[in-house]
This record gives C-alpha cells, structure tokens and sequence, in this order.
C-alpha cells in the first residue's frame, strides 16, 4: 500500500527546503533592483544585473541538464544549495560594510543563474523516485503551489525588509538555502546514484538529449505552444503594468493586481490534482489557451487595478492542472537517465521565451497605443490557441493511466 503524501518523509523535507528557498529567492527578485537604484540611481544598472541571472540560467540550461544525469542529483542539489548560501551571505557582509559594487552583484547573480540551472532539473528528475506513479500528479500540483506561495510571500517580505535594512532580505535568503541545505542532508533518493563515467562527452549527451526530445512529436508540439504562450504573456503581464500607470491606477491597486496572479496560481494548485482527474488532458491543456485568449481583452475596457487583478488569478486558475498533465507525461515517458537533460530543454526553451516576452511587450508600447497593444497579444494567443486545438497531437494526448501503464511495462 502506498504511503500518502504527507507521511513521505524524503517528499516533505524536499518540500519544505524548496518552500523555504522560493520565499528567499522572491524576496531578493524585488530587493536586488531596489538595491542597485538605491547605491548607483541607474535603472540601465538594474536592468543588467536582473538580466545576468537570466542569461547564466540559459547559458548553463542545456549542460546542466547532461550533468544532472550524470552526477547524483541529491549532491547537486546540496551543492546548489551550499553554493547560493555562500554568494548570498557575501553580498549580506559587503551590504553590512556598506560596500557593495557591481561587479560584486553580477558574481553572485552569475552564481544563482547557474544554481538555479542545476537544482531545477536535479529536483524534477528526482520527483519520479520520491513518489509513486499514481502521486506523481498531485507531487506536481503541490510543488506549483510552493512555487506561487513563495512568490506571493517572498515579494511582500522583501519590500518590507529592505525599508528596514538593505542587507535583511538577502540575509534572509542565505538563512533559507542554508535551511534547504540542511534538510536536504536528511533525504534520501531512491535508484542508483550517478557519477561521472570516464569515457563521458558533455555535448554528444547533450546532443543525446535533444534528440530524444526531437524524436517524440507530442513533446515538441507541447514545447512550441509553451514557448508561443509565454513569450505573448508575458508581454501582455509587462503591458498592463505599464497602461496601468498611464492611466494613473495607484502603486497599491498595481502590487495587488499583481498579487492576485499568485493567489490564482495558489488556488489553482489547490485544485489542479481533481482537475487532473476529472479533466481529460486535451481540455486541460487547451483551456489554458482559450482562457487566456478570453480573458486579455478585458484588459481594454477594464481600468481598475482590483478587477484587472481578479482577471489576472482567472487566468492562473488552469495553468497548475495543465501543467501537472504534461510534467506528469515527460516524467513518466523519459527513461530516468534523460529527465534531467529534458527538464533542461524545456527550462530553456521557456526562458528564452520569458526574456524575450518583456522586451517585446516594452517594444510594443512604445511603437503602439495600449489598447492597440493589448489587442495585438490578445489576437496572437488565440492564433496560438486555435493551433493547439486543431492539434491531432494534442488531440491524442494520453490519459494519466495510460501513461501511467506505460512507465509500468517499461519498468
């Protein structure tokens, strides 16, 4: 008989570290731009310090992934950990002495780019060995809503703390990633532990790696819609944050607007494992589309940060039961030698797409009036949504227990 969730001791430290490390991350993603304006008053300075992490996580994406397949991913993870803890409590003893510099930032965001990069596919490669196949879902789910939650609570204790000292928010992530690294000590990961092979070649695995991915249409397909849903939303997200100030809605009503995505996220993950369940795959994934094609221009007629913000956790409600559906699907399909290198591939690919978003949107505003740009994302997500719902790819996405029967007769 398998054992629930909350009595898997290895899932619930993993969890609460990660819960723990999101909080500290968040808090330093609103402190750390903060920080840069307070000691140089250059927005171009923020920018590039922000966008260093970025690019260090997409540098290192695909070689991370080929390294985690290699390595033990627990010793990863714990060197990840042990890794951001020094960069961040170095930034804490500089801010301490009031000397901080900018080649001093981008060490450390060039240090939690790469962490990040690693932990992230070490993590959702280890999930399949942490829990049963038929929890692998409702792992997923909870993971989503860490994720939110951390995000919701770390940018409200960041701001908070900065007012009172510019060295507490990042002092407060050096204390949560040594908290992580510690109850990470205490888990243990089933399967056999990896190490580096003599004979290894980091680019043919990587290149091992895409093939695979290449080979299976599905996840392509999958992949290609993420990459075309998130490069238009997050234009969209940076759009209405900028109409909104043009049209003179209060700094408070914004930061509850965005707020409220999370809160959306928060209660979707809460209910994403019945959706799961209920839902056929092909709805869930395509509902996200359509919610989103749906919902966007509202933001033409809508001119309230509150109610532009409830439509902004309408739009986070399906995300969770979408992506549990296709995580659940990658993660049973790929042998466990490949997970890290296609948990990789997709971190890229998204982040790509998650860069480049902004600055689209941005460049959108200046060439277009606000109500024109909102309408011309909106018009480019439904074209995406209408593809993924003629999709025969899509349209054939298995059902859980068909991939879950698949895992068992490849085991």
């Amino acid at each position: 008989m398998t054992r629930p969730l909350t009595k898997n001791r290895d899932y619930r430290l993993l969890w609460i570290g990660q819960a723990l490390s999101e909080v500290g991350i968040s808090a330093t993603t609103i402190a750390l731009p903060l920080l840069v304006l307070a000691f140089t008053g250059s927005p171009g300075l923020a920018g590039i310090v922000l966008g260093v992490d970025a690019a260090a996580q997409l540098v290192a994406g695909l070689p991370a992934g080929a390294l985690v397949d290699r390595w033990d991913r627990k010793k990863v993870m714990l060197a990840c950990e042990a890794a951001q803890a020094v960069a961040i409590g170095s930034l804490v003893v500089a801010l301490w002495f009031n000397a901080p510099s900018i080649a001093h930032l981008i060490v450390v965001a060039v240090v939690t780019g790469v962490c990040t990069a690693l932990f992230e596919p070490a993590e959702e490669a280890s999930l399949p060995r942490l829990v049963s196949d038929e929890q692998l879902p409702t792992a997923i789910a909870l993971n989503e809503g860490r994720s939110y939650l951390g995000r919701l609570a770390g940018t409200t204790l960041g701001g908070f703390l900065f007012a009172l000292r510019t060295w507490l928010p990042f002092g407060l992530q050096a204390l949560t990633h040594i908290a992580s690294f510690l109850l990470l000590m205490f888990i243990r990961i089933p399967g056999p532990s990896r190490e580096t092979p003599p004979q290894s070649n980091l680019r043919r695995e990587v290149q091992e790696g895409l093939h695979w991915m290449w080979q299976h249409r599905l996840i392509r397909v999958i992949a290609f819609c993420a990459v075309g849903l998130n490069l238009f939303f997050t234009a969209f997200y940076i759009v209405i944050i900028a109409l909104a100030q043009q049209r003179g809605v209060p700094s408070g009503e914004i930061g509850v607007m965005a707020a409220m995505f999370g809160a959306g996220g928060i209660l979707g993950a809460f209910v994403a494992p019945q959706l799961h369940r209920l839902l056929k795959p092909y709805l869930s994934i395509i509902g996200v589309f359509w919610a989103l094609a749906v919902l966007c221009p509202l933001a033409i007629v809508i001119h309230n940060g509150y109610l532009m913000g409830a439509v902004f956790a309408a739009m986070a409600l399906l995300a969770p039961t979408a992506n549990i559906t296709i995580s659940t699907y990658q993660l049973l399909l790929t042998p466990d030698e490949l997970r890290g290198r296609l948990s990789s591939v997709m971190n890229v690919v998204l982040g790509i797409a998650a860069v480049t978003g902004p600055a689209l949107g941005g460049l959108l505003m200046e060439a277009l009036p606000g109500n024109q740009t909102v309408l011309l994302i909106s018009t480019a997500i439904a074209l995406i949504a209408l593809l993924a719902t003629v999709s025969p790819s899509l349209r054939n996405f298995p059902h859980h227990e068909e991939t879950e029967e698949r895992e068992d007769a490849r085991k």
